[in-house]
């Protein structure tokens, strides 16, 4: 456990009381924040934590369909968290000071614009060997089917059928959906098993779709790393988050006349509210393109 946060609970346990019961919930929330983040101190410590990667934070809650409620009650953690942070002068200022639910409700997913995702996906093929392939390949899948980070890296070989250009996914609560693959995934992803993955493969049982140089199953931190020095290498400015090419892939496809209720089932929402979000996003950026060309006299 970080250790401030770790100062934080035994603060509120001490000083203000709190039930056990409680103290677990901030816990688990706290936990399941800093898990998200990542490497804290590569951020730079709390100080590199911003307003913009708390909104992500519960952005990502919401996309994977957490009620309202719950919500809400991480995101109360969160900022008593930072108050404390200030109060004991580890801070100087609050990142959550000026966030509140309706705020955060309001914010539309950051997406990728299609030169951009072109650039990211050609980020790997500058290099060789299996490395390059294999991150082309996952790369490419997350922008071919929009899964979440979480379903690509569990995914296994058998959940691939390259004959029929589909991948069979578990969502959550196990819930089974098949996603078609476009060519240039299949291709990609082809490369990768038969060059890519053999050189990764120490025990000829692991199933694991994609793996690490030690031949295990690559993490989704492993993967926001990848991510992260793709972004760099493509010279792509925009903020990018694990669930950025999930975000373009379904903005893209509701832009390009697909169904609402089609992504729907591909990104595996329970409520075709929650896809929503992305006539919106579609809408944002279409008034944006025409407000910058056809500038007021």
């Amino acid at each position: 456990m970080d250790p401030r946060i770790h100062d934080f609970l035994r603060h509120i346990e001490v000083e203000n009381g709190y039930s056990p019961h409680t103290l677990s919930a901030y816990r688990s929330d706290l936990n399941q924040f800093t898990t998200v983040l990542g490497d804290v101190e590569a951020r730079g410590g709390w100080s590199g934590v911003d307003q913009d990667a708390i909104v992500d934070f519960v952005l990502a809650l919401k996309e994977r369909e957490y009620s309202q409620a719950t919500v809400a009650r991480k995101l109360a953690a969160i900022k008593s968290f930072f108050h404390f942070l200030v109060a004991e002068g580890v801070l100087h200022d609050d990142p959550t000071a000026a966030l509140d639910a309706p705020r955060v409700k309001k914010k539309l997913p950051n997406i990728l614009g299609r030169d951009d995702v072109e650039r990211l996906l050609a980020a790997p093929l500058q290099g060789r060997g299996p490395k390059s392939l294999r991150d082309a390949a996952l790369l490419e899948m997350l922008y071919a089917t929009g899964m979440r980070v979480s379903e690509l890296v569990a995914l296994n070989v058998d959940d691939i059928s390259l004959p029929s250009a589909t991948v069979r996914c578990l969502g959550k609560g196990s819930k089974e959906r098949i996603i078609p693959m476009y060519e240039r995934a299949v291709e990609v992803l082809r490369a990768y098993l038969e060059e890519g993955r053999v050189a990764y493969l120490k025990d000829r049982d692991e199933r694991a779709l994609f793996l690490n140089p030690r031949g295990s199953r690559l993490t989704r931190q492993g993967l926001w790393l990848i991510i992260k020095a793709y972004v760099e290498k493509a010279g792509i400015g925009t903020r990018v988050t694990p669930h950025t090419l999930r975000h373009s892939f379904a903005t893209h496809l509701l832009s390009g006349g697909a169904n609402l209720r089609e992504v729907q089932q591909l990104l595996g929402h329970a409520n075709v509210s929650t896809t929503q979000i992305y006539t919106h996003v579609s809408k944002d950026r279409l008034r944006k393109t025409y407000d910058s060309s056809h500038p007021r006299a």
